[in-house]
């Protein structure tokens, strides 16, 4: 049995868990507070917004982190601090889902983990507009606020309610939609999510069967990562390998129905 590690407790004296979930829920006030507000979002590129709230959001997570742990490293989608002298970084998304929120769809959500080295040693996912706080602390399981959650034992195709985005690249998401393709008429139904972060959540939760992605970054995949496995899920690239914070490409699922999706998607 290995070892469950140890996580850095803040300058403060707070455990790791309770630093991220405080980052989590300050910039979710955030993002509540300006929901109604005009957006005024800008492109990065085609399909990929960003508004000043999420720099807002960001700045609510990068002030609790830097104060509780001013030697960690943080990397964030929007910033990066390269501050680091322990071995520890803080990955952020201050907005996941940024066109959900943008347009007024509900499905969005801050992300904040902590890794040692490639190792996710916390992960939080928080959607403020149903309140919902996914969390997980490396070998002690996954939770959904104060409950215990576990991955679907859903072991067919045709039970399974799946999961995808398409991404900003357009190769890829033609590459998601002929996987979409091969899949339709042997499934239960099919769900785009908007929000990677949440898809990941909801296969942690047994909320969706599968959820996968052909183009996802560490800021996106970092709490997922730690959710599913600890929710006794499986993820990984599109070639079977264990996912990694580097894993640009993931299936997440149980193990059952996991081999059964890789099957249709070799075809």
């Amino acid at each position: 049995m290995s070892q469950i590690p140890n996580t850095p407790t803040s300058k403060s004296g707070k455990a790791a868990l309770h630093v991220a979930i405080l980052a989590a829920q300050k910039a979710g006030d955030v993002l509540l507070a300006n929901f109604h507000s005009d957006k005024q979002a800008k492109h990065k590129s085609r399909g990929n917004l960003v508004t000043q709230i999420d720099l807002l959001a960001e700045k609510a997570v990068m002030e609790v982190l830097r104060q509780e742990y001013p030697d960690h490293k943080i990397l964030s989608e929007e910033t990066n601090s390269t501050t680091d002298t322990s071995g520890y970084t803080w990955i952020v998304d201050p907005l996941d889902g940024t066109n959900n929120y943008v347009y007024g769809l509900p499905f969005f959500c801050t992300n904040v983990a902590l890794a040692r080295d490639e190792d996710i040693l916390v992960g939080v996912t928080y959607a403020p507009m149903t309140r919902e706080l996914f969390r997980a602390e490396k070998g002690k399981g996954a939770y959904l606020n104060d409950s215990p959650i576990h991955v679907s034992d859903v072991s067919t195709l045709e039970a399974a309610m799946i999961g995808f985005d398409l991404g900003y690249d357009d190769q890829q998401a033609r590459e998601m939609l002929s996987v979409a393709i091969k899949l339709w008429g042997k499934i239960h139904c099919m769900r785009l999510i908007g929000s990677s972060a949440l898809g990941l959540a909801y296969v942690a939760a047994g909320r969706i069967s599968l959820y996968y992605h052909r183009f996802i970054y560490p800021w996106d995949i970092a709490p997922g990562l730690l959710l599913v496995q600890e929710a006794g899920g499986k993820i990984t690239d599109w070639q079977g390998n264990p996912a990694t914070l580097h894993s640009n490409q993931i299936i997440s699922s149980n193990p059952k129905l996991h081999s059964a999706f890789a099957k249709v998607i070799t075809l």
